[in-house]
């Protein structure tokens, strides 16, 4: 699910350092005699205050899934009378499509946390596969991608 903070900071070009090696983008202090901050200053925050509200979302959205999954298993524990091998098949399905989905919003809570990083470091927005600029249309749409379309394709070709 894509939220609009997902894309809301990534509306127009990404600015990116000069390489993926060139160290964290840092904001500079305000006050008198302060510089304002740069372009890619305030895009970078702008980055990072929607990666973080993503973040947060996700961390809700998990935390309900494994409350609802062990609320659940409560009523496992204690089975209905009457329950026939079918109910029984039915409930273990129920459980671990519950299961599947609260590991699926983990891994996403991963991802963030991990262009989060990589912001920080200065790499964000940078192949992890060729180490060329990942085009502003795919970090718009996936903020926390860290291959380009072109790596990203021969991935998951193997």
């Amino acid at each position: 699910m894509l939220m609009e903070a997902d894309t809301t900071a990534l509306v127009g070009p990404t600015v990116l350092p000069a390489s993926p090696n060139a160290g964290p983008l840092s904001a500079t202090k305000a006050g008198p005699g302060a510089t304002p901050p740069s372009d890619v200053e305030v895009q970078t925050a702008s980055i990072r205050a929607a990666l973080q509200a993503r973040l947060e979302d996700l961390r809700a959205e998990h935390r309900e899934l494994v409350a609802d999954i062990t609320t659940q298993e409560r009523g496992l524990l204690v089975p209905d009378a009457g329950d026939d091998v079918v109910d029984i098949g039915t409930k273990a399905f129920n459980r671990e499509q519950e299961i599947s989905l609260a590991n699926a919003v983990r891994e996403r809570i991963d991802q963030v946390e991990r262009a989060l990083e990589r912001l920080e470091k200065g790499g964000y927005g940078w192949c992890e596969g060729c180490g060329e600029p990942i085009a502003a249309a795919r970090l718009a749409v996936y903020p926390s991608a860290t291959l380009c379309v072109t790596c990203k394709q021969l991935d998951e070709r193997r």
